[in-house]
């Protein structure tokens, strides 16, 4: 398989590298090829996967902007494809969106027999409504045009689809006319043996009575000045200043977000970490109280599923987010929705839940469950390679998932047990202390354990 990623790097975008650790278990044989991040080799042969990565393109500015770094992209894609294909010979391209522009690489390899799986990740037509609106003028609806015709030439080229979900699904049928039997929902679960709360090491909750979190891309359609605006709220309006924000990611709005928390007097409440790795992750989702989905109802985030959602899930919080139809679809009833842009009810909600701690621990427990027995990536890993045994008529690997759960990468961290319900209360309740006999040592030597 070759698997062609523009938007991220990888591993870093984890449906991606959770969707070659599928294949890989199945038997398959897996390239990929992505944009080069910092400190990221050029090319790594990682967990078994061969990853080809190319110095990516100037940030973007403008209609001239994005199509220098498409076509950019597609060029740096194309030769490495022909690398690849020297090396070993792939049998099928699977290309994740944005952008809709690979099926024309897909369409010259056909000519060597090569399939193509298009893994939609997102609506391109509806991010740019998103980013931009509805077009008033010529060039605004060429633009449009140009996406909705890229999206219906990636569909005719394919010969099989992944959604991510059911939204989606029913969109690409209604307007691409798509048939059912070549389209899969495959949802963006987390991997709940990994991604699972460990005692936090880290200071960031030095200082602070509680810890809201975010995790994500910050670009222009992600919402994330609607936390800085909640935490104006929180901390100048209603006095909480014991609330701190760790924001986990980067993006195109990441140094604007920067200037306006300065501007709001907050850089004392928030902490901005920029790209974080996952022992990161783990420690700064294990130490929070609550998760945060800003995301406004966009033409894009209302049918989106959001990936920070159901790893805030996997880690026990409870969130808090605008309505949106495939969030209440992922979060049920652990999560806590409000009006899209009410930043006083969004408020109202996190103080309810600061101040309730039964009411923020059941959430949590009810969370982590419903992640592991609804949204994890077990399950959704077992349609995904399916799709590709039905294409390639390969029969499924027996036994190919371990017997024992994973655990997290060694880096010292200390497991919650999740199997003691009493522990995990305590622990949801506080994001503090360590595992039960260091407590108790602690407790004999007089000392405290952070």
């Amino acid at each position: 398989m070759l698997v062609i990623v523009q938007n991220l790097p990888v591993p870093l975008d984890r449906r991606v590298w959770l969707e070659c650790q599928a294949l890989i278990a199945q038997g398959y044989g897996v390239t990929v090829i992505c944009p080069q991040g910092p400190d990221d080799s050029r090319y790594e042969l990682l967990d078994g996967v061969h990853i080809h990565r190319y110095p990516p393109a100037p940030e973007a500015q403008g209609l001239a902007g994005f199509a220098l770094e498409f076509a950019y992209s597609w060029v740096r894609t194309a030769l490495l494809s022909t690398t690849a294909w020297r090396r070993s010979r792939f049998d099928v391209i699977q290309a994740c969106n944005p952008p809709d522009t690979y099926w024309l690489l897909a369409l010259l390899w056909r000519l060597r027999g090569v399939r193509f799986v298009y893994d939609h990740h997102d609506l391109c037509p509806e991010l740019f409504l998103s980013r931009f609106g509805e077009p008033d003028g010529l060039g605004g609806r060429v633009e449009l045009g140009a996406l909705r015709w890229l999206e219906r030439m990636t569909y005719w080229v394919a010969d099989q689809a992944i959604e991510t979900n059911g939204s989606y699904l029913r969109i690409v049928q209604e307007r691409d006319h798509v048939p059912t039997r070549r389209l899969a929902v495959v949802r963006s679960g987390p991997d709940t043996t990994v991604m699972r709360p460990v005692y936090p090491t880290c200071s960031i909750r030095e200082g602070a009575e509680h810890l809201l979190a975010y995790i994500g891309i910050m670009g222009p359609q992600d919402g994330v000045d609607n936390v800085l605006l909640l935490m104006d709220e929180l901390v100048h309006r209603r006095g909480r200043t014991g609330v701190r924000a760790v924001l986990m990611g980067f993006g195109d709005c990441l140094e604007d977000l920067r200037r306006q928390c300065t501007a709001l007097d907050l850089d004392d409440h928030v902490v901005f970490t920029g790209r974080v790795g996952p022992a990161e992750v783990r420690e700064y989702l294990s130490a929070a109280d609550i998760g945060l989905g800003p995301d406004m109802d966009t033409p894009l985030n209302r049918f989106s599923t959001m990936n920070k959602t159901l790893e805030y899930m996997a880690f026990g919080l409870p969130t808090v987010s605008f309505d949106l139809i495939e969030t209440r679809a992922s979060v049920g009833e652990t999560g806590i929705l409000v009006p899209s842009g009410d930043i006083g009810a969004y408020a109202d909600a996190v103080v309810g839940l600061l101040d309730d701690v039964e009411a923020r621990v059941e959430l949590g427990m009810a969370a982590r469950r419903r992640a592991v027995d609804l949204m994890d990536w077990r399950t959704q890993a077992e349609t995904y390679v399916g799709v590709y045994d039905a294409l390639l008529h390969h029969a499924p690997v027996p036994d190919r998932w371990p017997h024992q759960p994973r655990r997290p990468a060694d880096d010292g961290s200390a497991l919650v047990d999740l199997q003691d319900e009493v522990e995990l209360r305590r622990f949801l309740s506080q994001h503090a202390g360590g595992p039960p006999e260091l407590a108790a040592a602690a407790d004999r030597s007089g000392r405290t354990t952070v």
